[in-house]
């Protein structure tokens, strides 16, 4: 009888090890709202002590799960940056650097026309936007030329697979390990140019880009204020393999969620922005409180904001941008009253919209470095170094 206990339990473990095996990736509507929220309830800490302790284990399971223990050694190539454009109130240039040896991340550098002491830097990841895709679109383009009206020094770079950065597809299997890399890449690319402030630095992207905009705040200090739009969810762990497709949520019985990701961002300052027609319209009920308590650990509960917006949709809209830029403007010291009327409107139409010729990065003037490394598999042969 004992000896049938004993297989009957190894059995069970062996049973349970190749479920979870297979169950680490928590992919899209991983939970039912219910249990996002009952998750949430369940892991409230009581002390900033025990938050701290959690916040610890959250971030191991990021790194473990990125396989990013260790970040790779920066290259010391220099970055590229050409075909200046003065705009109304702002300059616009085509920038690449390497973020791995023979890996090119490739953007567009948003620059205050009016000289200052020093600037802040703002990141602008993109989402899975298309119609044009990616940096290209309307709404990056108007935000970005704002922010940098407003005093800020802005770089917009491409997912992978997106824009100029073809040297891979979008939905390499360690998209959210690269991605990673690449944004901690396009923070010292930021940090390296004269003038900006490391005291002042934030992050800002909606969709897949709140997804790179809380990952990026969660894994790296030197972001002092990020502002994720559309993305934070407790049930929703985004759908794409750039955002899920590693185990970051997830190992053995450990489990977390977007929300305790966010929430790494404490003390720092953090504006949510939601809306009623996706997987954020939660935001006021469920997961605001829960980041509330969090920073009321810190006594620091004025740094979190929502601006909840019920009528609206998916988007980095007009509204859903005003409430950036006068966040961005109080925790970065920017400037609101170079993007206001004489009415005293936000007023966005200096912000120029170029085409994919104007912006893109590699031409026949400027052509693709020679040494970048090209395919899914060389790519990953690339990560796994």
């Amino acid at each position: 009888m004992r000896n049938k206990i004993i297989i009957l339990s190894t059995v069970c473990f062996l049973f349970t090890s190749s479920v979870s095996a297979q169950d680490e990736l928590c992919k899209g509507a991983y939970f039912t709202e219910a249990q996002g929220k009952a998750f949430l309830d369940a892991h409230t800490p009581v002390s900033l002590a025990q938050w701290q302790q959690r916040a610890k284990q959250i971030q191991v399971r990021l790194r473990e799960g990125m396989q990013l223990e260790t970040m790779p050694a920066r290259p010391a190539s220099a970055p590229v940056i050409h075909s200046k454009k003065i705009m109304d109130g702002y300059t616009v240039e085509n920038v690449a650097f390497e973020s791995l040896p023979g890996f090119y991340v490739t953007g567009n550098l948003y620059r205050p026309l009016a000289q200052q002491e020093s600037y802040a830097g703002i990141l602008c990841p993109h989402g899975h936007w298309t119609d044009p895709d990616g940096r290209f679109n309307e709404q990056m383009q108007i935000r970005c030329a704002t922010l940098a009206r407003m005093g800020a020094v802005v770089f917009a770079w491409d997912m992978i697979g997106y824009g100029d950065s073809k040297q891979c597809d979008h939905k390499l299997t360690k998209g959210v390990k690269l991605q990673t890399i690449n944004s901690i890449r396009a923070l010292d690319f930021l940090l390296s140019l004269p003038g900006v402030d490391p005291a002042r630095i934030g992050v800002t992207g909606a969709s897949g880009g709140g997804t790179q905009t809380f990952l990026l705040t969660a894994l790296d200090p030197r972001i002092k204020v990020a502002v994720p739009c559309v993305m934070v969810s407790a049930h929703f762990f985004g759908g794409c393999t750039c955002e899920s497709g590693m185990p970051i949520h997830k190992k053995g019985s450990f489990q977390t969620n977007n929300v305790e990701i966010a929430a790494l961002a404490a003390p720092r300052a953090m504006l949510l922005i939601s809306d009623g027609d996706d997987w954020t319209k939660n935001n006021p009920t469920v997961e605001y409180p829960y980041l509330q308590k969090i920073y009321r650990l810190y006594n620091q509960e004025e740094k979190i904001a929502l601006v909840h917006l019920p009528d609206e949709k998916h988007d980095y809209g007009p509204s859903k941008r005003k409430a950036l830029y006068t966040f961005m403007a109080h925790h970065l010291l920017l400037n609101m009253k170079a993007i206001t009327n004489k009415e005293g409107e936000i007023d966005e139409t200096p912000a120029r919209l170029m085409t994919h010729k104007e912006l893109a990065v590699f031409d026949t003037d400027h052509p693709m470095p020679a040494n970048a490394v090209m395919g899914n598999e060389a790519v990953l042969t690339l990560l796994d170094r």
